[in-house]
């Protein structure tokens, strides 16, 4: 019976952690402009059905299969005949290679191939995912046998998708008008912000399955605390963006006061298990004003970043890895423990970034990557997709958009 209940807890999880791709959804295309916002959209929907399909094939067996000196499994390849549990677990990790690749959408919307990405997509959820899941997840990876403390993804999801995202950024360069030849940053607004709040609502609930279910079920006594811990993280990350914007005498934005608080979650998905409500409000608190000013220093860098990705699960997910070893409750301050955490987050960047920058280099060679200066003016949807978002106040596909 307890099998039966923690399954079903599990399968509750699942379908909102799903939910999230709704949010990614939602928050993506409201920072795009309109005569992008198909583009996003369908990145994230058949991005979805791709990563679902090679992670049943391939990508769990290399994350869940029996390890290979740590590094790597080799069994549990397009599984079948699976137990019930086990069948529901597959599904519940398949839905974390799903987000991950979901953060890179994001980052390089608006200039990218719709082919070009997803390959990379399938590409990442056969090879950069499962590697570093194996290491963080499984039994035998080297980083959990040494004690490395990642709950539901800060560094598996949330790093290892902004270091992709990153990566993927160098290689395509900046979207057209982004930045002026003096360096001054252009302002390039989303088209719908409501949308971005209904987005940050949905991937906020969806975060509860995201922590949730990563304790595997309901016994333990520890569901609560994940979920306060959760809730507090995704709080404090909001309040600690708008500290940051009022006391450094910005404008307080919506939509870096949403992405300080889905940094503040970012943050808590590391150690949501093993931090006391107090240090999960500190680490939000800190997630969310260190993530609206890491958005600023990117485009001071020059890396365009489209919804802030990388400063929302960057820092958000490597900050978390830091806070579960520093604010382990019961052990504070660690220094071994910390040490470790150090390591895996190091690792993120050190595995992601450079096999990212490879294949999105590889995909360039062989198909392109950037869509031709025209398309990019006149917008991705009608380019790509033949289909436009707003039919009402938007040309005709085929037309020159009057918006650039």
């Amino acid at each position: 019976m307890n099998e039966l209940i923690n399954m079903t807890w599990v399968a509750i999880c699942t379908a909102l952690v799903f939910f999230m791709q709704a949010g990614f959804a939602l928050v993506e295309g409201g920072l795009s402009r309109a005569k992008n916002s198909i583009n996003v959209i369908m990145k994230i929907y058949l991005g979805t059905c791709l990563v679902g399909v090679g992670f049943w094939v391939a990508g769990y067996g290399l994350a869940f299969g029996s390890s290979q000196g740590g590094l790597i499994g080799t069994s549990l390849f397009a599984p079948e005949g699976l137990k019930a549990f086990d069948a529901v677990g597959l599904l519940y990790q398949m839905m974390f290679a799903t987000t991950a690749v979901s953060i890179v959408s994001g980052a390089v919307a608006e200039r990218m191939r719709y082919g070009a990405y997803l390959a990379f997509a399938l590409l990442m959820s056969l090879l950069i995912y499962p590697a570093y899941a194996h290491w963080t997840w499984n039994p035998s990876g080297w980083l959990k046998t040494m004690g490395f403390v990642d709950l539901a993804g800060g560094g598996a999801v949330h790093a290892i998708g902004a270091w992709c995202s990153l990566a993927g950024l160098l290689v395509l360069g900046p979207r057209l008008g982004r930045f002026g030849r003096n360096g001054e940053v252009r302002d390039i607004p989303g088209h719908n912000l409501p949308m971005v709040a209904l987005g940050g609502f949905i991937l906020w609930m969806g975060w509860f399955g995201f922590n949730g279910g990563s304790i595997g079920g309901l016994e333990g006594g520890q569901l609560g605390t994940v979920l306060l811990s959760t809730y507090l993280g995704g709080c404090a990350g909001g309040i600690g963006a708008l500290a940051f914007m009022r006391l450094s005498g910005r404008p307080v934005l919506m939509s870096a006061s949403v992405n300080g608080s889905l940094c503040g979650l970012a943050s808590l998905t590391a150690g949501a298990a093993t931090m006391s409500p107090v240090f999960a409000l500190l680490t939000g608190l800190v997630a969310g004003a260190a993530c609206t000013w890491g958005a600023e220093a990117l485009r001071r860098l020059r890396i365009d970043d489209a919804v802030d990705a990388i400063a929302v699960h960057g820092i958000g997910g490597v900050w978390g890895l830091l806070a579960a070893g520093l604010f382990y409750q019961g052990d504070l301050f660690d220094g071994a423990r910390v040490m470790v955490q150090l390591l895996g987050a190091l690792a993120t960047f050190a595995w992601a970034f450079p096999v990212a920058w490879l294949l999105f280099k590889l995909i360039d060679r062989l198909i392109g990557l950037r869509a031709p200066t025209l398309n990019e003016q006149r917008g991705l949807d009608a380019t790509e997709h033949h289909e436009i978002g707003y039919p009402e106040f938007q040309d005709s596909p085929g037309q020159l958009h009057k918006e650039t």
